[in-house]
């Protein structure tokens, strides 16, 4: 019985593991970046695992044994931008954490792969409620609770009035910067963040 048992445990060292325990991590980080790297270039409806596992410079099974589809790919990559998130300032001021915030949102929106992929994946959104879902996830719900708290020290700090609506200072905050730069493809001219900041201050019932 002993050696029956000693054999069985040979062959349990030398089995291979399977599934997730075999998912190299810098491969899965090398699919994500190119899948962004591919919607930028290509879009979705022309974005191909194919062209995903080129660019990755993997085999289109390392991509399958992780995700069953681009959309699978594709949901799993916004859903990480959403649980990265916007940034909580706390500068002590509303007038300066809505500063930090435009400045945050300007970069991502001025940076060359976000101009192209995100039109193009709203676009898709349209026609799939599982990107739209996703989409909501991480262009809106991971950044209201930013606002709303933002909001909320304000209030505590006597800058705004009780009352005041952190969805609306999500909406005058991304906005503006979605329509000048994604919608009308503008520049953001010297002043402009500071402008919106008092705006945006404004609305909300500050001074």
């Amino acid at each position: 019985m002993a050696k029956e048992g000693s054999g069985n445990d040979s062959t349990a060292a030398r089995r291979s593991p399977a599934g997730a325990a075999v998912l190299r991590e810098d491969k899965t980080e090398a699919i994500r970046a190119a899948v962004f790297e591919e919607l930028a270039v290509a879009g979705f409806a022309r974005m191909s695992i194919e062209g995903i596992a080129r660019r990755a410079g993997v085999g289109k099974t390392a991509v399958y044994r992780r995700w069953r589809s681009k959309l699978h790919l594709v949901l799993d990559v916004v859903s990480a931008v959403a649980a990265a998130g916007m940034p909580t300032p706390d500068t002590g001021s509303l007038s300066g954490d809505v500063r930090v915030l435009l400045e945050v949102a300007a970069r991502a929106l001025r940076h060359p792969m976000a101009s192209q992929i995100v039109p193009d994946l709203l676009a898709e959104a349209a026609r799939s409620p599982e990107l739209a879902a996703a989409l909501k996830a991480a262009l809106h719900d991971s950044q209201e609770g930013v606002a709303t708290a933002m909001v909320a020290r304000a209030v505590e700090r006597g800058e705004i009035p009780a009352g005041a609506d952190g969805r609306l200072a999500l909406d005058l905050l991304t906005g503006p910067l979605y329509w000048r730069l994604l919608v009308v493809r503008d520049e953001v001219p010297a002043g402009y963040l500071d402008e919106l900041t008092a705006a945006v201050v404004s609305a909300l019932g500050g001074r």
